[in-house]
């Protein structure tokens, strides 16, 4: 009986469904127990590795992502952002915009909930089998910068082109000279037409040119980021200092 097992563990191995060979004895044990058929055995056997490889994935997906923080969209307190209504929450987190390959643009001052609502978008779509990654602005243009000389910089990039959605956060927290902005430019352009972007940003893009530097570049940026884009204008005070947390006895 040890050799059959052995050899079905092989078996398995061999056909790459390893996380069924580790659960072979035990499950076999279990069938004997509850006298299951063979189709119920097999069946139980599948779902246990399918279960566990999309585990697996997902992990994998979050890792890539790259998130500061987790932040789901249910920990967000929609009550206190007046600017989006419950039924434009569903229709953002239903993700239909991602599936058209739109682009979303989330504006509005410090701490009113702009990057945990690109996260919890990001955390959705990851749990959609999508590809993320998440990138602050100063990171990337560190990256488009070092791309000759690091292979790093080489792999982070493609990795991030090779996402369904990628979230560009602070768009304008500095200021760009015109080889970081034509920088830019290259990256928005490679991934126009094939990538969603969620963008965050405190500033709109009727500001981004004095940021940009170069006119002419900011028009083909915005040309490209708000052909299919939905701009959401959020208000409010910043969440940040509203719930702060103290040392100080109350």
């Amino acid at each position: 009986m040890n050799e059959t097992i052995t050899h079905l563990k092989q078996s398995l191995k061999t056909l790459n469904l390893t996380e069924a060979a580790q659960i072979i004895d035990e499950s076999l044990m279990e069938a004997e127990e509850h006298q299951w058929t063979c189709s119920e055995f097999l069946q139980r056997l599948l779902r246990y590795e399918l279960v566990r490889r999309e585990e697996k994935q997902l992990a994998r997906r979050y890792k890539w992502a790259s998130f500061p923080e987790v932040k789901t969209l249910d920990e967000f307190r929609l009550e206190e952002q007046p600017s989006i209504s419950k039924r434009q929450f569903q229709q953002l987190r239903e993700l239909l915009w991602l599936e058209q390959n739109y682009n979303l643009i989330l504006l509005g001052p410090p701490g009113v909930g702009k990057t945990h609502i690109a996260i919890g978008l990001g955390v959705e779509a990851l749990h959609n089998g999508c590809k993320v990654s998440f990138v602050p602005m100063d990171g990337l243009i560190h990256l488009l910068k070092t791309q000759e000389i690091s292979r790093s910089s080489q792999y982070k990039l493609r990795r991030i082109h090779n996402s369904d959605l990628v979230i560009l956060d602070d768009l304008m927290f500095m200021a760009m000279d015109r080889n970081e902005a034509n920088l830019f430019f290259q990256f928005v352009n490679k991934l126009y037409g094939q990538t969603s972007i969620i963008l965050t940003s405190n500033k709109g893009p009727e500001d981004w040119g004095e940021l940009l530097g170069d006119q002419a570049i900011t028009t083909a940026i915005l040309d490209r980021i708000l052909h299919k884009s939905e701009v959401i204008q959020l208000s409010g005070d910043s969440y940040r200092l509203k719930y702060r947390q103290t040392i100080f006895a109350s």
